[in-house]
């Protein structure tokens, strides 16, 4: 797992290859992260399918809870079947965008 750290907003990349592993290792980190906007890329993969992005939804809905972005980059899938509730972007450049939208909603009390 690669974390990095940019102002407010942290990105988190896989390095193993194993999307279980990933989400297990980040959920017990989360913690670590809690305080952060999130960026989860897992770009890497190219077999992605709606199911295996849904298993992020606990993860963003106690982030969403404490006032905080959780945004997923994904390639290859169909964006209209992602849950309402959850932010999944196809690049890095879109998901910061996304968060700094988000953050100024925040500020003016969205």
């Amino acid at each position: 797992m690669k974390v990095e750290t940019k102002g407010h907003t942290t990105t988190i990349k896989d390095t193993q290859g194993d999307l279980g592993g990933f989400l297990t290792k980040l959920t017990s980190e989360f913690k670590t992260f809690q305080s952060h906007n999130l960026i989860v890329d897992v770009s890497k993969y190219n077999d992605l399918k709606i199911k295996d992005i849904k298993l992020f939804s606990d993860l963003c809905k106690v982030h969403k809870k404490a006032k905080k972005s959780f945004v997923i980059v994904a390639n290859d899938i169909d964006f209209n079947e992602v849950p309402a509730k959850m932010t999944v972007v196809p690049t890095l450049l879109e998901a910061h965008d996304i968060i700094e939208m988000e953050e100024i909603e925040r500020d003016l009390g969205f």
